[in-house]
C-alpha cells in the first residue's frame, strides 16, 4: 500500500492516534501517537506534544515528548525538540534544536547481519 495517511495544517488533535500504515502530521497531536511498522514523518509547521512510537520517525517541526523508533529518527534542520530520543540511528541536522536525552540502542537482533 502506497498511501500514507495524513494530519494536515488545520487539525488539532488530543488522544491517542494509531496507525497500520505511513503517517504524516502537519498540524497539532496532543497525546500519543502510535505507528505500527511504518514512518511517522512531521512537517515543519507541525506541533506535536506526544509519546511518539514507530519503526522510523523523521522530523522537521515542534516535538515535545517521548521519542522511541524501532529503526531510526532523522532530525531535520527544522526541527525543534525537547524530549527524549532512543532508537537504534539517529541522525541530527546542523541547525536542529534538540533539548532532552539521546539514547542509541541495540538494534533487534532480526536485524543484525549474520557472521560469515
Amino acid at each position: 500500500m502506497d498511501a500514507v495517511a495524513q494530519i494536515g495544517p488545520s487539525i488539532r488533535i488530543k488522544g491517542e492516534v494509531t496507525a497500520q500504515e505511513p503517517l504524516t502530521i502537519a498540524g497539532q497531536v496532543e497525546g500519543t501517537i502510535e505507528v505500527n511498522g511504518h514512518v511517522l514523518t512531521v512537517m515543519p509547521d507541525a506541533r506535536v506534544h506526544a509519546t511518539v512510537m514507530a519503526e522510523t520517525i523523521v522530523i522537521g517541526g515542534h516535538m515535545n515528548g517521548s521519542l522511541q523508533a524501532g529503526t531510526r529518527i532523522v532530525v531535520r534542520e527544522t526541527a525543534m525538540i525537547d524530549g527524549d530520543l532512543s532508537a537504534p540511528a539517529i541522525s541530527v541536522a546542523d541547525g536542529a534544536t534538540v533539548s532532552g536525552r539521546v539514547e542509541t540502542t541495540a538494534r533487534p537482533a532480526a536485524a543484525l547481519p549474520l557472521a560469515s
